[in-house]
This record gives C-alpha cells, sequence and structure tokens, in this order.
C-alpha cells in the first residue's frame, strides 16, 4: 500500500504525498509550518492573556484590599477624631465649671480673708492702742517726776540765775508801767508760770488774768507750750505768755503759737500794753451786758469766759490727738488694702493668661468671657 504522506527531510515535518506531488514542496511546508507557528503564537498568547489576567485580577485584588484597608484606617480615624472631639468637649465643659467653682471659691477665701484681716487688724489696733496709752500714761508719770525733780532742783539753785533775774526785771517792769494792775511772781513749786499779772481798771475792776512765763536759754523748746497750756488751765488765766531771749525759727518780735504768745525780751513791754487793752475792752462790753436776765448773764459769762474756752480748747487738742491717731490707722489700713489689691491683680492677670493658653488650644471652641475681652466700640448712626 503507498504511503499517503512523506517527512521533510530538513525538519522532520510530514507532507501529504499528493501535495508534495502537486507542486513546490518547499512551498507546502512553508505554510505548514506558518499554520503551526500561527496555532503556537494563538496558544502562546492565550496563556500570556491568562497569565495577565491573573496577574491583573491578583494585582486588583490585592489594590482593592489596600483601598479597603485605607477605607477601614480612614473610619477608625475618623472614629477616633470624634471620641477625642467629644473627650475635648467634655474637658472643655469640666474646665468652664472648674473655673467658674474657682473663682468663686476664691472670692469665698478672699472674703473671708478679708474679714478676718480687718477683725484682726483691728484686734492688733486696739492692743497697740491699749499699749501705746500704757506707754504714754508711762511717760507721763516719768516726765513729771523728771519735772518734779528739775524743779526742786531750780528752786535750790540761786535766786541771781539767768531765768529768775529775767523774771524779776519783768515783774518790776510790770510795775512801773502798770501801777493799777496786781503783779505777783508765782510761788516756788507750785503750778503756774512765773508771774501772775492781773489787769484791772482805776476803779479797780477786775478784767482779766495774764500768766507770764521767763525763759532765758539757747535754745527753744516746742515742749514750753503745752506745759505753759497746762498752767493756764489751772490758774485760769485769760492769756499766757513765754518771754524768751531764743524765739522758734522762723518767728520774730511777738507771734502766737498753739494758743500761747511768744514774745522776745525786747518787745515785751509792747506785747503786755496790747493784750492789756485788749482784756480791757472785753471787759467793758462785759457791763455793756449786765442788763441781761440773771440766767442768761450766768450763760453769756460762762461761754464768754475764760473756763469755758479753756475747756473747749482741751476737747479741741484732745480731738487733734484723736484725729493724729487715726490718720496713721488710715494710712496703716491703706498700706494693708493696696498690698490685698496686688495679690488679687496678680490672680485675676493668671486666669486670664491661663483663659488665653486654653484659647489657644482649643481656638473658637472656648466660649468667651467678657470681663477677659476689649470694649467694643459702639457708635450711634442716627
Amino acid at each position: 500500500m503507498l504511503q499517503d504522506s512523506i517527512k521533510c527531510p530538513k525538519c522532520g515535518t510530514s507532507i501529504k504525498l499528493s501535495e508534495a506531488l502537486s507542486g513546490d514542496m518547499e512551498t507546502a511546508l512553508k505554510s505548514k509550518y506558518e499554520k503551526e507557528l500561527d496555532v503556537r503564537l494563538a496558544a502562546e498568547r492565550k496563556l500570556m492573556q491568562e497569565k495577565a489576567e491573573k496577574t491583573a485580577s491578583e494585582s486588583f485584588k490585592l489594590e482593592l484590599s489596600d483601598l479597603k484597608e485605607q477605607l477601614d484606617e480612614k473610619a477608625r480615624n475618623l472614629e477616633k477624631a470624634q471620641q477625642q472631639e467629644l473627650e475635648l468637649r467634655k474637658s472643655q465643659r469640666k474646665l468652664e465649671e472648674d473655673k467658674k467653682a474657682f473663682e468663686l471659691e476664691m472670692s469665698r477665701k478672699l472674703d473671708n480673708e478679708r474679714q478676718s484681716l480687718v477683725e484682726k487688724i483691728s484686734s492688733e489696733l486696739e492692743e497697740s492702742r491699749k499699749f501705746k496709752d500704757a506707754e504714754k500714761d508711762k511717760q507721763l508719770t516719768e516726765m513729771k517726776n523728771q519735772i518734779n525733780v528739775l524743779q526742786r532742783k531750780a528752786e535750790q539753785a540761786s535766786q541771781q540765775g539767768q531765768g529768775e533775774v529775767l523774771e524779776l526785771e519783768l515783774e518790776q517792769l510790770f510795775k512801773n508801767e502798770f501801777p493799777f494792775d496786781a503783779i505777783e511772781p508765782v510761788a516756788k513749786g507750785v503750778k503756774g508760770g512765773d508771774i501772775v499779772h492781773v489787769v484791772k481798771t482805776q476803779a479797780g475792776r477786775i478784767c482779766g488774768k495774764i500768766l507770764w512765763e521767763a525763759k532765758r536759754t539757747r535754745s527753744w523748746s516746742d515742749s514750753w507750750i503745752p506745759k505753759l497750756k497746762d498752767d493756764q488751765r489751772s490758774s485760769k488765766a485769760d492769756i499766757a505768755v513765754i518771754v524768751s531771749e531764743t524765739l522758734p525759727k522762723g518767728h520774730h518780735h511777738f507771734r502766737q503759737v498753739e494758743g500761747v504768745w511768744v514774745t522776745d525780751i525786747p518787745s515785751s513791754m509792747s506785747l503786755a500794753a496790747a493784750l492789756r487793752v485788749v482784756l480791757t475792752q472785753v471787759e467793758l462790753s462785759k457791763e455793756i451786758q449786765t442788763g441781761k436776765e440773771e440766767k442768761m448773764e450766768v450763760m453769756y459769762t460762762y461761754f464768754t469766759g475764760t473756763e469755758f474756752r479753756n475747756r473747749v480748747q482741751s476737747m479741741v487738742e484732745s480731738f487733734v490727738e484723736m484725729r493724729k491717731d487715726l490718720d496713721s490707722e488710715k494710712r496703716a489700713f491703706e498700706k494693708i488694702w493696696a498690698k490685698r489689691e496686688k495679690q488679687i491683680e496678680r490672680i485675676v492677670l493668671n486666669i486670664a493668661g491661663m483663659n488665653g493658653d486654653i484659647e489657644g488650644i482649643t481656638g473658637t471652641a472656648l466660649p468667651s468671657v467678657k470681663l477677659l475681652e476689649l470694649p467694643v466700640e459702639t457708635t450711634d448712626r442716627e
């Protein structure tokens, strides 16, 4: 039986015998090779397409998984952010409540501290006042004892001392100048200045009393004035005068200082004459008013008299001393109040700073505090 195909000696491909006999064997082999190549290419293309589709599918699945994870992570982050926002809002509300509670507590503490401080200061001032009064009493007692000692020493000194010489000179000058008046020296050891000058009219009517104190020293002492005023009250004199060789700083000839006349020695006679005229005129005015009813005259005489004036003057001096104590207490309180005001201002500044720090963290979420904001200017547009 004849073979229907033959193999190509070059490539081993089977070729139908009819094709080999009918024509060009090379063309037949080439056509057969191309067909097989197309089959192989189609198989390779299909394999590569399947592989590419598989790779693309895996890549798509991986990308899809990554996107899903990203979405899940974003969802978790969103949930976490919402939770943080919720916690922040809770913290903000808690902070506002704590702030209000703190301000209330601080206000209560300040009020309590202010009250306790006022009570403590009042108690301390009262104790200090009592201590000062006791100390003043002690000092007054010591000063009185010292004055008594000095008076005893002065009494033992010679009458030719400078002070007594001036006293004797004034006494003689007054007697020569005012012969109708009574000029009497104050006995040693008795309060009441150095010379008592009783002013009288020619008819012998008493017009008033002048108490003279003679001082011949190199320096002036302010303590002479209150002592002489006490002597004036004790002797019920109308006028008190200090004749001194040295006057207070800035004073010349004669002048009234705190209710007491102060004069140098050359001007003493001129001052005595002027004061004597004043007392006689006052007495003359009193005589003119004698026609009033008896009780009115007694009251009028008392109110216009030296005793009432001395009592009023004594009360005024006491009020002046009380005023000085009150001023010193007022200054002490103002110092304490200024200190407390600085402390309160420091607290307010710290609170404002804390509010600014929180506002810088939270932004506009923190409610504004009107007391910590700048005032808004309003204009009238009508």
